[in-house]
């Protein structure tokens, strides 16, 4: 499975199977978050208990409660923080998902329950789900690419297909408030709308964005 695949077949999944995930996954997990941080400059982290991560009333309504594992995304506390764990973040999630399990960002979760090595000068930002899924979940209902394109004349054919890309990635609360800009230069940039971790949608907007315009 390509990062392409990986993108069409990962949904948000928040009901889990109680089985444990093998060790031999666990590590190569664990062996891609060293990566991640290394790249990105973060302090992600596989906690391999979810435990009481999800025991708010409303991940036991959505079901995340029964997520066996989850990553703690930290880093330094800077400006940058937000968009980096969403760009690399999302990488983690795409390369899980092409191991046969799932995913679900989530950002209401017990910070306290999570278990999480945290600097005095670093920040949790936000919490990934891992486990394999009671169902594949589903497709959440997309904004047009006309919705989220600000563009002057013809686009190439890189751009529209990045742009497929991002229509596809997770946003918090479903809410896609991003837009893509074309400039005259051929540069693009991905302008942060706002709202509940917008910054951490552009990071994530921005890995799809960057797998579908390669491709």
């Amino acid at each position: 499975m390509n990062d392409i695949e990986a993108i069409k077949e990962r949904h948000s999944v928040r009901n889990y199977e109680s089985k444990e995930i093998e060790a031999e996954k666990k590590e190569k997990i664990k062996a891609l978050i060293e990566e991640v941080n290394k790249e990105g400059n973060l302090h992600l982290q596989l906690k391999e208990n979810a435990g009481a991560t999800y025991n708010r009333l409303l991940n036991r309504a959505m079901g995340l409660s029964s997520a066996p594992s989850v990553i703690a995304c930290v880093g330094k506390d800077d400006e940058t923080l937000e968009e980096r764990v969403g760009y690399y973040g999302e990488r983690l999630v795409l390369e899980i998902q092409k191991m046969g399990l799932n995913t679900c960002w989530a950002g209401t979760f017990s910070r306290k329950n999570i278990d999480a090595d945290v600097a005095d000068d670093e920040k949790l930002v936000i919490s990934i789900a891992v486990g394999y899924g009671k169902d594949q979940g589903r497709p959440h209902k997309s904004k047009t690419a006309e919705q989220v394109i600000e563009a002057k004349g013809d686009k190439p054919e890189w751009f529209n297909k990045g742009v497929e890309m991002a229509l596809l990635a997770p946003t918090a609360i479903n809410q896609q408030k991003f837009k893509i800009r074309l400039n005259e230069d051929g540069t693009v940039d991905i302008v942060d709308k706002g709202g509940p971790f917008s910054k951490v949608d552009k990071g994530i907007v921005r890995r799809h964005f960057e797998i579908g315009a390669e491709k």
